[in-house]
């Protein structure tokens, strides 16, 4: 496979690891990005928090679980329309992304089939966080820094003045010369774009070292669980979980990132535990707001948020953007059975009729994706899954952990899923 090359880091990605695991540019001094990206935990948050505390204090939570900062390499800027490939830059012309969003307003919905060829559809795709608010790894470093839940700086000059003070501040001066400390805007870019470098450069970060990259390679054998569920994984009338975690190398050797970077409305059941939604009448509606602005008319996008990698899904304890699930049992059993079952996914309310959707506004949970398999059955079928699919497939994404070697096969784990 066309794997990213593994160097020593350039200068100014050393400086964006002491950068990444600096708490001293936040608002409360104890908050880094590792805090939430820890690279011990494929930078996933290290803990089994819904969502992670932040603010000047550390005691304000916001309303989504951090997303991994991992495999994000390839991930190419928020676009709506036809698949364009990785040829695509953020160097393109800008487009008015609401005028392309209502010229697509009337194209049939894409339907998504694991191992097929899509027909070319104007979908909505790339992007940084669940609602691709940002464009660049750059950007996406940039703005928890300025949020008010997180990191909590009042201002670019606040950032700057933490970074003026800080122990490698020799550092900045060697790299981008001595007048980088006069212009507070321009510091604050360049600590940005020593983030990314450390991001892109580090092989931590795109270690394609699973157990299911040895296999790709021919340098593993994978056990009899693991191989029914990487079938079960990638057949369109089982779990058609390829359809949009993608599982195949492209065609120019790159190895899968188990995302197709695409949006959709699944319809996960209301997290009552998240302190935004203790008002009923507030929802997160992903590319239409509230906290993305720019598309909050475009309304057949309500309910949509990113598809994440599932590499190194192991190392998360919630799913999903509103942290509804916390193991991917549950995760499977939402997906088997939200169509044919979904008295045993939602509520009900106090009259005991079943609540569908309960996380988006009636008026706008036709969005919600009931074409594509497993969705497109309906109340009373036979489950697409037995518990044993289920065991199987989650047995196949445990090859999706990092730092696999052939000296350690999970024998025990066959064995136990048995």
């Amino acid at each position: 496979m066309n794997l990213p090359p593994a160097g020593s880091l350039s200068a100014v990605a050393q400086l964006g690891k002491l950068l990444f695991f600096d708490r001293s540019l936040s608002a409360s001094g104890r908050q880094s990005c590792a805090s939430c990206h820890s690279p011990k935990y494929a930078y996933n948050p290290p803990n089994k928090l819904t969502v992670q505390p932040g603010g000047r204090d550390l005691k304000s939570f916001g309303d989504r679980p951090p997303p991994s900062l991992a495999y994000l390499y390839r991930q190419q800027p928020f676009s709506i329309g036809p698949d364009t490939g990785p040829d695509t830059g953020p160097d393109d012309a800008p487009v008015n992304l609401n005028t392309v969003a209502a010229s697509a307003g009337s194209d049939p919905k894409m339907q998504k089939s694991a191992g097929t060829m899509q027909p070319t559809a104007m979908v909505p795709q790339g992007g940084l966080f669940w609602d691709g608010r940002a464009d660049s790894l750059q950007r996406q470093a940039f703005l928890p820094a300025l949020d008010p839940m997180e990191m909590a700086n009042d201002s670019v000059t606040m950032i700057a003045s933490e970074l003026t003070h800080a122990d490698y501040r020799q550092r900045f001066v060697q790299l981008f010369g001595p007048t980088i400390f006069n212009d507070p805007d321009r510091l604050v870019s360049e600590a940005m774009f020593a983030i990314v470098r450390y991001q892109i450069e580090d092989p931590s970060f795109h270690a394609f070292t699973s157990k299911y990259d040895a296999w790709l390679q021919g340098n593993a054998k994978l056990t009899p669980a693991e191989a029914r569920g990487m079938q079960l994984f990638n057949d369109p009338q089982k779990g058609n979980c390829a359809a949009c975690h993608l599982s195949q190398p492209s065609r120019d050797g790159l190895p899968p990132l188990f995302t197709d970077t695409q949006y959709e409305a699944l319809g996960v059941p209301r997290n009552p535990h998240l302190p935004l939604n203790k008002d009923p009448k507030f929802f997160d509606l992903g590319l239409c707001g509230p906290v993305r602005k720019d598309l909050a008319q475009q309304t057949q996008y309500c309910g949509m948020f990113l598809t994440p990698t599932l590499r190194n899904a192991d190392r998360r304890s919630v799913f999903f953007h509103n942290g509804v699930y916390h193991t991917l049992q549950q995760v499977l059993d939402f997906y088997n059975l939200r169509s044919v079952q979904p008295e045993k996914i939602y509520p009900r309310d106090a009259s005991g009729k079943l609540v569908l959707y309960n996380d988006i506004p009636k008026t706008l949970q036709g969005n919600v994706d009931i074409k594509d398999a497993p969705f497109d059955l309906h109340a009373g079928d036979k489950p697409p899954l037995s518990k044993l699919d289920m065991l199987d497939i989650i047995a196949f994404i445990h090859t999706l952990d990092d730092g696999y070697t052939p000296a350690a096969q999970p024998t025990k784990r066959d064995a136990m899923v048995r």
